[in-house]
């Protein structure tokens, strides 16, 4: 094969999303991966748990698709037997000036079209979760946990069923333009040479690297990307909780929350560290200030409960203008390479959001 319609470069959860919505419109479809399995990326690396998307400013192109990702996955998992279960999550006030944040994030959770969250007061909040220790919280009955492997192999299944293909250990080696399209080079045991009409850079952690590889694509369009790390910590004996129980967001991530997965384990994290490579160890020092923001909630935990567990790291690229970090979804108007669409800064809500981004992907070159 020297030529088809669409590449793909990528096969993380979002990759492999935009290849399925491809297929699915009927459009001849070959992903690349640079490893030799699926998602081993960010998207291996998560909490696993579908947001509802409360907290993103409204407009936002996170807001946007989270939302739509958000009740797109739950079909989607309901339909191809995917692992999940919405059990819901609890915001926290650990104190009274938190209470005022609650309040906030629930009206901003509105304007974005989320419409099912209840403010409680400490009570309520205890009688849902008798171990809490919380002046408030805010309930999200949309938010939920999800087998992220078997996800990623029905979006792939779909994908194949369509007539698209993956190629595994073929790495982007560059493209350059070429009438009605790009010509795509990769490295690997057995490098490739394949022109096409459509390049989708869904490279994850790698898409500035790719995008830079990119014969024609200006330097100025590629974001700096900086990273920020995320340790997880897991208990070593059984939670006493029955939903997913999230403090107040701090800068660069969303608190040292409890997740559960589908077993029933409780992992505590991520943290943000921010770093200049991309090293996966979990330093054990770093449990010390994990267990003061949990102690804020869950008071009786102990120190030899918390073991490292794993980490995964978080691509982020500067606001647009400042303010929060979105989305950039881009196309040939931002950087005029014909045939390409560059996929930057996709973090948390990236695996809710998945389906949605494919959508938006395959509707821009409808």
């Amino acid at each position: 094969m020297d030529q088809v319609d669409c590449l793909v470069v990528g096969a993380g959860v979002v990759g492999l999303a935009v290849a399925r919505a491809l297929a699915l419109a009927g459009r001849e479809v070959v992903v690349i991966e640079a490893a030799d399995a699926i998602g081993t990326g960010i998207s291996s690396r998560n909490s696993e748990v579908i947001h509802a998307g409360i907290y993103y400013p409204p407009g936002s192109l996170k807001a946007k698709l989270c939302v739509k990702g958000r009740d797109a996955l739950y079909a989607f998992c309901a339909s191809h037997g995917v692992a999940h279960r919405r059990l819901g999550k609890l915001i926290v006030a650990a104190s009274a000036d938190e209470v005022a944040y609650l309040e906030k994030l629930a009206a901003n959770a509105v304007a974005c079209g989320v419409d099912d969250l209840r403010l409680l007061d400490g009570g309520e909040a205890r009688a849902l979760e008798p171990a809490l220790s919380v002046h408030a919280a805010l309930l999200s009955p949309s938010t939920g946990i999800v087998d992220t492997h078997g996800y990623m192999l029905a979006l792939l299944g779909d994908m194949e069923a369509a007539g698209g293909m993956l190629a595994l250990s073929a790495p982007f080696a560059g493209a350059d333009a070429v009438s009605g399209g790009l010509r795509v080079r990769t490295g690997g045991p057995e490098p490739m040479t394949l022109d096409c009409r459509l390049l989708v850079n869904a490279a994850g952690l790698d898409a500035p690297a790719v995008a830079r590889a990119i014969d024609g694509m200006p330097p100025a369009r590629v974001p700096e990307q900086t990273l920020a790390k995320g340790n997880y910590f897991s208990c070593t004996r059984k939670v006493p909780f029955r939903h997913l129980i999230y403090p107040v967001p701090e800068p660069g991530g969303l608190g040292t929350h409890l997740t559960l997965d589908l077993a029933g384990h409780g992992r505590f994290g991520p943290d943000v560290e921010w770093v200049s490579e991309r090293r996966y160890e979990v330093d054990p020092a770093r449990r010390g200030s994990m267990l003061a923001s949990i102690r804020r909630y869950w008071p009786q935990i102990d120190a030899d409960d918390l073991v490292p567990g794993y980490s995964g790291i978080r691509p982020k690229i500067p606001a647009i203008g400042g303010g929060a970090p979105d989305f950039l979804i881009q196309g040939r108007e931002a950087h005029g390479v014909a045939g390409l669409v560059n996929l930057f800064g996709i973090e948390s809500p990236g695996l809710t959001s998945a389906l949605a981004i494919g959508e938006e992907v395959a509707a821009l070159q409808a």
